[in-house]
């Protein structure tokens, strides 16, 4: 005989094993969804910056910060050392060319000099004997020639007078031959005493000489020396204003010590830093502008300084082109928009915090209803302070979220919501 079975119930048991592999494949398949680059993501308008792509002018630019600075500064070191035993103004003076500034005392250049002075007065005064004895020797010699002279023409005529006579035959061989005799002896003489006379001339000219040569080189350290005493009253070297002045009474200063500097105000420059990285690309006669009081200034690099500071900065000068501002001082911190390129025609998007997450290689582009955004592969070229030149993947018209993506590392598509 047939027996009726009882339906069985679903058991509490299987009705959990179930649901535990129903999740399980729904984790699965949404890990899958995610990982497979088809997620997407709800995002508020206003949470979000939606900037145009466009076609305009274009030039590769930077911002600079710069230091205002004098046009000219003149250093003013000690020539000498020395205490400092006066001052005649305080920093921050106009002054003059040649103002003093201050004055300082050396006694070791004090004894130089009073020993360089008794020197060249004993050879001034050695040189004025030596000319005196010359010219004493001189006269002698010359008195002594005229003397040679007198006996020689004696012994001559004697001569001529004796060989007439002898060649008459009035007068015999032996008186002839003695006037002949004293008459070449007479000659030699004179020619001898002429030799020494004109030896010694020379010989006076050239000592006169060296001992004037050497007064004269005793003289130019004597006037070098007088320099030195007179810079010890430190004069201002140029027109303008005194500043950094480093010097109290009484304190000594070594030769070579930074005593202030003059700073011409008739214009300005403006020191600039640079970042490293822009080394190569920063020449003489590029340009910049900058605002400054609701007017826009034009400036010029006219100096480089290639030494990389701490910092990773180098230094270069930058002049005004035409006017200066009114009202600018020395000290003042300017902005300035540095320009790496001539000005060109160029598509062009917004600067904006999507750079720092795609590095300019992707950019989520609205499609054409602005509902949606989608990943779209594009590639930058340079940058100004405002905007980035596109290459390519985006054309003028185009729509484009330019805030940070931060929070969109795995989002493949963004539906806008709001207004």
């Amino acid at each position: 005989m047939d027996r009726v079975l009882q339906k069985k119930k679903w058991s509490k048991k299987r009705i959990l094993t179930i649901l535990g592999i129903t999740g399980l494949i729904l984790l699965i398949g949404g890990s899958f969804y995610m990982t497979s680059g088809k997620s997407k993501l709800n995002q508020d308008r206003e949470r979000i910056t939606i900037s145009d792509v466009t076609k305009g002018p274009f030039q590769e630019s930077i911002y600079v910060n710069g230091v205002v600075m004098p046009i000219a500064t003149d250093l003013i070191p000690a020539s000498d050392g020395g205490k400092v035993e006066e001052k005649y103004v305080e920093d921050g003076t106009m002054m003059k060319a040649g103002d003093p500034i201050l004055r300082l005392s050396n006694s070791d250049l004090a004894v130089q000099m009073a020993t360089e002075q008794t020197a060249v007065f004993s050879a001034q005064a050695q040189l004025e004997l030596s000319k005196v004895t010359a010219e004493q020797n001189t006269v002698n010699k010359l008195n002594a020639l005229e003397d040679v002279k007198l006996v020689f023409k004696e012994a001559e005529r004697v001569y001529n007078m004796d060989k007439t006579l002898y060649a008459k035959n009035a007068i015999g061989s032996q008186e002839f031959q003695t006037a002949q005799n004293n008459y070449n002896a007479a000659k030699r003489k004179l020619e001898l005493n002429e030799l020494i006379l004109k030896q010694d001339s020379v010989s006076n000219k050239a000592q006169l000489e060296q001992q004037e040569e050497s007064y004269k080189n005793m003289q130019l350290e004597l006037s070098l020396l007088r320099q030195k005493v007179s810079d010890l009253i430190v004069k201002a070297p140029i027109d303008g204003q005194l500043t950094g002045l480093d010097a109290e009474i009484g304190q000594t200063k070594n030769k070579g010590d930074l005593l202030g500097q003059i700073d011409v105000l008739t214009s300005y420059k403006v020191r600039v830093d640079v970042d490293e990285h822009y080394l190569s690309r920063i020449v003489e006669g590029l340009r910049g502008e900058f605002s400054f009081a609701d007017s826009t200034y034009q400036m010029e690099i006219k100096k480089i300084f290639t030494t990389v500071k701490t910092g990773g900065t180098f230094q270069v000068d930058m002049y005004f082109l035409g006017r200066v501002p009114k009202g600018i001082r020395r000290g003042q911190t300017l902005q300035i928009r540095l320009a790496l390129s001539d000005e060109t025609q160029a598509i062009l998007v917004p600067k904006g915090g999507f750079f720092q997450a795609t590095g300019g290689n992707w950019i989520f582009k609205l499609d054409a209803d602005g509902k949606t955004a989608y990943r779209a592969d594009i590639q930058l070229g340079r940058a100004s302070p405002d905007y980035y030149e596109v290459l390519s993947g985006l054309k003028p018209g185009d729509k484009v979220i330019t805030s940070s993506y931060d929070t969109y590392e795995h989002i493949q598509e963004i539906v806008l919501t709001g207004k």
